[in-house]
């Protein structure tokens, strides 16, 4: 199973380009605190990514930077100089992705794309415990090839835009988030780094069984039967699970089940009773128990509070 696409289908990850920027004198723009993820390509030239309370970090053509958190930071031409609220500059409603945000003057070229990524806000999972900051910088190698010409591809929809550029765009976008994800992924080889769930993917054991896990998630697991279905014993299984993923295999099944559940309860008219019988639980007590324990809100109340 492909647990990514399982787990991007379920926390509703979708992007679109929010601006481009077109510098050629000073310039700065101050990004505010979003309920998204933010990603900014350097097409042309150089700019500096600052944030607070970071040393600013120098980004040059090729280098792509994503923020998973949307923390409020800024993209400017210099480390120190004077930015200008987004809102501020962005292009008027209507106007198009293909509208620049121009900082017309006699110096250097630089060319920006920035965009986000909508997360469900309701959505809880360890794909959404990124560092702060997730920096690819230019590489003219093949280990890049999909990324690269990903970035290509949106480059240049976003010049030269047709009827239906704002879909392509969007899709673009998309599929730009899974490859960013993959080439960081590939880079994080240090086991220093502690527990990351995208490690845990690359363990042919453990990702079987969150594959597992994914594909039936109200089978009735125990650690004994997820380490058999996968050939390895119980105590491996649960060690290699806990340091990659961060949490013990029941845990992370306990989880699982409850973002489904969460989800269905926002989505669908379907009984409390009938969606615990979906992911696991015969006891709809045993199930609104968990829940609650959980999400802080009984099944009922949180429908009532979080429905579509």
């Amino acid at each position: 199973m492909d647990v990514l696409a399982d787990v991007l289908s379920a926390t509703k990850i979708g992007g679109t380009v929010t601006a481009r920027v077109h510098a050629a004198g000073p310039w700065g723009i101050e990004f505010p605190h979003l309920p998204s993820a933010v990603f900014h390509h350097i097409t042309q030239g150089a700019a500096w990514l600052r944030r607070p309370g970071a040393e600013p970090l120098p980004l040059t053509a090729g280098d792509l930077v994503l923020l998973p958190a949307g923390t409020g930071h800024a993209m400017a031409g210099d480390p120190t100089g004077p930015t200008i609220r987004f809102e501020d500059v962005t292009p008027a409603p209507g106007s198009g992705q293909g509208t620049p945000i121009d900082f017309p003057g006699p110096g250097p070229q630089t060319r920006v794309v920035c965009g986000g990524y909508r997360f469900d806000t309701h959505a809880s999972h360890p794909l959404l415990t990124l560092p702060p900051v997730l920096l690819l910088r230019a590489d003219p190698s093949a280990r890049r090839h999909d990324l690269t010409e990903t970035l290509r591809m949106l480059t240049a929809e976003l010049a030269d835009p047709a009827p239906g550029s704002q879909t392509i765009t969007d899709r673009l976008v998309d599929v730009l988030f899974v490859h960013i994800l993959r080439q960081w992924a590939a880079l994080r080889d240090d086991p220093g780094h502690g527990a990351t769930w995208w490690a845990a993917l690359r363990d042919p054991e453990v990702a079987a069984a969150i594959s597992l896990i994914h594909e039936e998630p109200g089978r009735k697991w125990t650690v004994d039967t997820l380490a058999r279905e996968v050939g390895v014993s119980r105590a491996t299984l649960s060690r290699r699970f806990t340091r990659l993923v961060g949490e013990p295999p029941l845990a992370y099944l306990t989880r699982w089940r409850l973002e489904i559940a969460a989800r269905r309860l926002r989505d669908t008219n379907d009984s409390v009773t009938r969606i615990a019988n979906t992911v696991g639980y015969t006891s709809e007590f045993a199930f609104s128990r968990t829940f609650t324990r959980h999400r802080g809100t009984p099944p009922t109340r949180y429908r009532a509070t979080h429905s579509l």
